[in-house]
């Protein structure tokens, strides 16, 4: 049966995500930057708390995957921290300036990382030739790709994403990007055996009284006052209905 990863981003929702059926948790903070490296209190909330394999992301800020010396060096200090609290994955991904994977420094994480299964995410859908990602990745020994098919959603991507589950002997291609209950059958149908999604929604803050004029974010714009919550009906129904469909056999 096809696995249900859900994207978290609070030690709350991933007890909400486990309660409600995911197979395995991803790890982050700071949503609207698309997940970055959870500090050590929500690490240390989350691996006391919750008995699904939970991976962490490894990402030291939002924009791009080219990082610098600097950026890299807190990389090694967040993988070595998140190995030796003991959890059995990471989430990572590195390109080089021209959109391959920077495979010195993969090499380094790898190495690093040690027994833990290492996902690279989706840094591959801004890799410049997925086909050479995919054996680069496979010679690495990385365990899993999550991917968009290198489009916006992973529903648009869908055909690159089947083509590479096809042709990887090595990691498996984990769909994420748009993954919701209405297009699962979907990947199911195309050979995809694990799925990605952040199952939930901003809901409004506990606060009443909110002070005008005044933002803790450089984005005039941005509602403080509203937060990321997995939403675990939407997450019980997901693997409900990974249970129902029927599964496609990938190619020998």
């Amino acid at each position: 049966m096809p696995k249900l990863e859900v994207c978290c981003y609070s030690a709350e929702c991933a007890i909400t995500a486990e309660q409600a059926g995911a197979d395995r948790i991803e790890l982050c903070c700071a949503p609207k930057e698309g997940g970055l490296t959870p500090g050590f209190g929500t690490l240390q909330a989350v691996r006391d708390r919750v008995a699904l394999p939970v991976h962490p992301i490894i990402r030291p800020r939002g924009g791009d995957f080219c990082y610098s010396a600097a950026e890299f060096e807190v990389m090694l200090n967040d993988v070595a921290q998140v190995r030796d609290m003991g959890f059995p994955g990471l989430v990572i991904g590195l390109l080089d300036a021209d959109g391959h994977v920077d495979l010195a420094r993969m090499r380094r994480i790898m190495h690093l990382a040690g027994t833990m299964a290492v996902t690279f995410h989706r840094a591959f859908d801004m890799c410049l030739n997925p086909y050479q990602a995919l054996r680069q990745l496979t010679d690495l020994g990385v365990a899993r790709i999550l991917s968009s098919g290198q489009q916006q959603s992973a529903e648009t991507g869908l055909a690159l994403l089947r083509e590479l589950t096809e042709l990887s002997r090595g990691p498996i291609i984990m769909a994420g990007a748009g993954v919701r209950s209405t297009n699962l059958h979907k990947f199911v149908q195309s050979g995809i055996q694990e799925l990605h999604s952040s199952a939930g929604q901003f809901v409004p803050s506990g606060m009443r009284y909110r002070k005008a004029g005044v933002s803790m974010s450089a984005d005039s714009e941005a509602d403080e006052f509203s937060r990321y919550r997995v939403d675990g009906e939407m997450v019980a129904n997901m693997k409900h209905a990974l249970t129902v469909l029927p599964v496609a056999t990938r190619p020998a």
